[in-house]
């Protein structure tokens, strides 16, 4: 009976995936579909990962792009 209400471990690495699933990482390039950001850097900061305009310099975070229906960020990585 002890058993039953034991914590299982949970996964705390932060995986960010674009729009069709490809891994994306700190320094990739890509195109945001929210925000007009337009092409964006993947930046580290203080308060965690963040796309950053490549045009006027403004930071996103990546919380704020995730699409509710999938958990992907709504981002096109760009080779």
């Amino acid at each position: 009976m002890a058993g039953l209400f034991s914590k299982k471990p949970r996964k705390n690495k932060l995986q960010i995936v674009d729009f069709e699933g490809q891994p994306l990482k700190e320094g990739d390039t890509v195109l945001s579909y929210r925000y007009d950001l337009g092409e964006c850097r993947i930046i580290n900061t203080e308060e965690g990962m963040a796309y950053e305009s490549l045009a006027n310099g403004q930071q996103i975070s990546y919380v704020k792009m995730i699409d509710a229906a999938t958990g992907y960020q709504k981002v096109k990585k760009l080779s």
